[in-house]
Order: structure tokens, then sequence, then C-alpha cells
């Protein structure tokens, strides 16, 4: 599913510069500006603490906090969600009422930075950056500065009917040469049936593809930009699916349709490249067909690689605007790290830790409903986890990810190229920063 982000023309100009001076764009910081040094204040001191965020069940995990903590009490205040409750933020900090703390996704993280409204965190959580691993903290960082804590994480992983698997004699491919020998394969033994879809309405998913295999879609150098949607790496994504859909050899009809569901409940689509939650969703949408299916890691580009791409997550950060940031970082720190908070999250939330040690906990002891046959499906999704790679998001999310809407709607409708799809892609992308008053170089 698509998300938008929205940013002011005006900020523009401050997202270049303040984005530069995350990556060490050369310039001194102004001496008002955070830059990484540890929160001042007393971090036990008393505060209250306003927190914009739409996790499931959250009340429940900071009642334990405030419970635990008298004189430091945190308000949830559930505004909106995703990019909207970015959009929110934006509009309260503009006008000096802005929260504490804010729930981000890690693509909408960037436009927070560079509008000023995120803290530097680095010296005030960098006590806890190894319960991370190194993939997960870097969704939240710029160079060598962090601007929040990651909170959930989503690595990629493989879904199969693993009845219809057995059935029709298949086996679950280790790398996209077999991925592609299968779909063959699937039309042939059954050809009502297909391996997969291609999903043009979900650019999110693609990015994770493009990650797994070493894209960097945005790079900043300096106090410029460069795109590299169009990179090796995307290329070899978007020829290897389109392909398979120029051949028939998996469909080509959107996610999250009626369609879509019916065809993963009666097995017409045989398999699902989704991420950790995916099983939660295969209950929703396939409720008939609990304990048929199985994770396996993704297929590899290579033989012996051993690396996976995010479909999603979130973080927590602290805005400048916070009277108490010494407070919110302690706050921060518990409500993503300690073993009782990520416990509560998940039983509480359903929300999978981007903390190592609440990936192994004993919330996870049990498999999803729908993977009854598969008990080490959660010690599957850490080890998985460990191999994700991420990349840095830029400022302009939105108009990408509305590029590769069309861009690949239209290759699906016309037949058209999957790589002029990206080159699309790649071009409305730099436009736009250009457009907006960024320097982008090759």
């Amino acid at each position: 599913m698509h998300r938008r982000l929205l940013m002011s023309a005006a900020g523009a100009t401050a997202t270049a510069l303040a984005l530069a001076a995350c990556n060490g764009g050369g310039d001194e910081p102004d001496a008002n500006e955070t830059t990484g040094a540890t929160a001042a204040g007393d971090a036990d001191a008393p505060a209250e603490l306003a927190f914009w965020t739409w996790a499931t069940n959250i009340e429940q995990v900071i009642e334990i906090w405030n419970e635990q903590n008298p004189e430091q009490q945190v308000s949830v205040d559930r505004q909106a969600q995703g990019d909207e409750l970015i959009t929110r933020v934006l509009t309260a900090a503009e006008a000096g009422n802005e929260p504490c703390l804010v729930h981000t996704e890690y693509q909408a993280l960037p436009v927070l930075v560079s509008n000023g409204v995120v803290r530097d965190l680095t010296g005030d959580v960098a006590d806890v950056r190894d319960a991370f691993p190194e993939a997960a903290w870097g969704l939240t960082s710029f160079g060598d500065q962090t601007f929040a804590v990651p909170q959930d994480i989503a690595p990629m992983m493989l879904y199969y009917r693993e009845d219809l698997f057995q059935q029709y004699g298949l086996e679950v491919p280790s790398t996209w040469d077999d991925f592609a020998a299968l779909a063959a394969q699937v039309r042939q033994v059954a050809p009502e049936r297909y391996l997969t879809t291609f999903s043009s309405g979900d650019p999110g998913w693609f990015a994770g593809l493009a990650q797994q295999a070493g894209a960097e879609w945005w790079t900043n150098e300096g106090e410029a930009w460069s795109v590299g949607m169009a990179d090796e790496a995307t290329t070899r994504v978007a020829e290897f699916w389109g392909d398979l859909v120029a051949q028939d050899l998996i469909d080509d009809q959107p996610m999250y349709t009626p369609e879509w569901n019916a065809a993963m409940n009666d097995g017409t689509l045989l398999a699902w490249p989704s991420a950790v939650w995916g099983a939660g969703v295969l209950q929703g949408v396939a409720p008939d067909t609990a304990g048929l299916w199985r994770a396996a890691p993704m297929p590899q580009w290579s033989d012996g690689e051993d690396a996976t791409g995010y479909w999603g997550g979130s973080a927590t950060a602290i805005t400048e605007g916070c009277e108490y940031p010494a407070q919110a970082a302690k706050f921060v720190k518990w409500l993503n790290t300690s073993p009782e908070a990520l416990e509560a999250m998940i039983t509480l939330g359903g929300l999978y830790p981007a903390a190592s040690e609440g990936q192994t906990g004993p919330a996870l002891e049990e498999p999803p409903v729908m993977l009854p046959n598969q008990p080490e499906f959660f010690a599957l999704a850490a080890e998985i986890a460990g191999t994700a790679r991420g990349f840095t998001w830029g400022p302009n999310v939105n108009v990408a990810y509305n590029a590769y809407n069309e861009a690949f709607q239209g290759a699906i409708e016309s037949g058209g190229s999957f790589t002029d799809a990206i080159r699309s892609m790649q071009d409305a992308t730099v436009a736009d920063l250009e457009t907006q008053g960024y320097e982008v170089v090759e």
C-alpha cells in the first residue's frame, strides 16, 4: 500500500541544508542547533510528555511506564496515522504546539528532519545503538547523526502454500532464477494458477525488493542529492519482474483488492513475497487457508547470498520543541528496548520489534495463527531480520511512490517496459527535487 508524504515548498532549501548537515556537508553547525550532544536537563525530573502515535493498543503499553514513573507521565494523542500524522506534526510545529514525541514511518523521517521538527538524538541514544541490527539503526540515521529510535521493522520473507507445493511437486526457490523457473512450472502443471503477482500499486514492496538487490535510491553528497532509482540493482529487479509478467508466468493484478484476496484464499496464487507481518494479513484475507502456509527466506540473486529488504516499519522521534528532551529520551529508550515494553508491544500491538532482543523473546515463542505448522517461524524471522538491507530515504518519497504507481500501471496496461517505468520514476523524482530548489548530481 503506497503512502503520501507532504512537505511545503518553502521547506525545500531547509531540507537540502539540514540533510546535507546530517551527512557532513562541511559547514560548522549553528551554536543553537542540536548536534548530537546529550539533551540538557535531568532525565529523572518530573515531566509531562505528549505522544502522537497510531500504534495499536499503545495506551496499555504506556500504562506500564506511567505506573513505574508517576512523576513522568506520557499521554497518547491519536491525531492520525502514517503520513497524515506527519502532516499534522509539521503544521503543529509551525504553530509552536507540537508534541514531545512523534511516531513516524521510516520513509517519512527525512521530512521531519529537513523541516527542523525533530531533534538530533545521537548523543541521547548512543547507549542503546547496539540493541538494534545495523540496518535497522541506519533507517533512522543520516551520516553519523541519529534522529529517531527504531520501533518496529518488517524484513521481507517468502510465504508459500505448502499443501499446493506438495501437490504439484514444487520446490521452494533459493534463488530468483529458481523462482522464475518455478513460475513457469506452475503455469505448466496448473494453468489456472500463478506462483504470485506483481503489484503496480505497492511501491514500498518494490522498494524492499530493490533494497535486497543492493539499491540506493537516494544519496546525499555534501549539499546535493543524487537519485539512483535507475541503478543497476533496481533495473535488475525491474527486468526480472517485467519478463515474468510479459510471459504471463505470474499475475499482474495489484494486491489488497477483493480479487487478490480471493486468489490468496482459493489457491490461485501459490506464493507471496511479503514481510514478517504478512502472516497477519493472510489471517484477514485468506482465513480458510490456516495451516496451509509456510515461510522461507527470500530467494537470492546469487547462490550463497543472504540478504533481504524491508517493507514497512516505524520509529519514535523527539521534537525540537519538546520542553523535556532528557526525559523524552529516557522514555523512548525504554519503549523500544526494555523487555517489558517490547513484550507488551508484541502481545498487545502485534508489532515486530526492531530491537534484536525483542525478536526472540517469550512473546514470540508461538507461531502466527496462519502458520501453526511452523513453530520456528519467529526464530526464522529473527535470522532473516539480521540479513536485511535498507537504504536512505529522500525528501520526496511521495513523488517517487506516485511515479511508481503511474509508471508501472501504465506499463502493465500497455505492455510496456518495466525498465522504462523505472526511468520514468527516476526522472519524476529528479525533476521534483530540482523544482523544489535542490542541487541534484548524477
